[in-house]
Formats: C-alpha cells, structure tokens, sequence
C-alpha cells in the first residue's frame, strides 16, 4: 500500500466514522488541537486501524505522533514491518 492509498483511507475514516469536517484534515493538521481528536476518538481510531489495515496500535509507538502526516508515516512503517 502507497503513502497516498493510506493518506486517503486514514482521511476517509476520520471524514465518514468520526465526523471530522475535511476542511481540518491537511498534512501538518496537528490530531489534537487542528483536527479535534479526543480520548474517545482514539479509541475508536485503534478499532479502526485493526479493521481496515489489520494491525494493533500501540501506545507506547504513537509518543513521536503529532500531526496528520505522523499518523500516516506510523501506519506506513507499521505495514512495511
């Protein structure tokens, strides 16, 4: 899977499952402040996460994950483990 093909499904279920308005999802959007993600959120971002790229998110991996584009590059390392 491409960075793009994450980028789209990563922003996809931020838009469709969590209701984020698109207009806040951009590359250096930081996840909590820009984008508006909560605890709540996060929890049902690692339920995500297991469904639609089948593997688990591990707290202690996401310390360095601020922005969107963190996000991304987390799941892109995680798939190319």
């Amino acid at each position: 899977m491409t960075r793009t093909e994450i980028e789209e499904k990563v922003k996809a279920f931020m838009i469709d499952d969590l209701e984020i308005d698109e207009d806040k999802i951009y590359a250096e959007a930081l996840l909590k402040e820009d984008i508006g993600i909560d605890s709540l959120d996060y929890v049902d971002i690692v339920v995500i996460v297991n469904k639609v790229f089948g593997f688990k998110i591990k707290p202690e991996e996401m310390g360095d994950v601020k922005t969107f584009s963190d996000f991304c590059g987390y799941i892109e390392r995680k798939m190319n483990q």
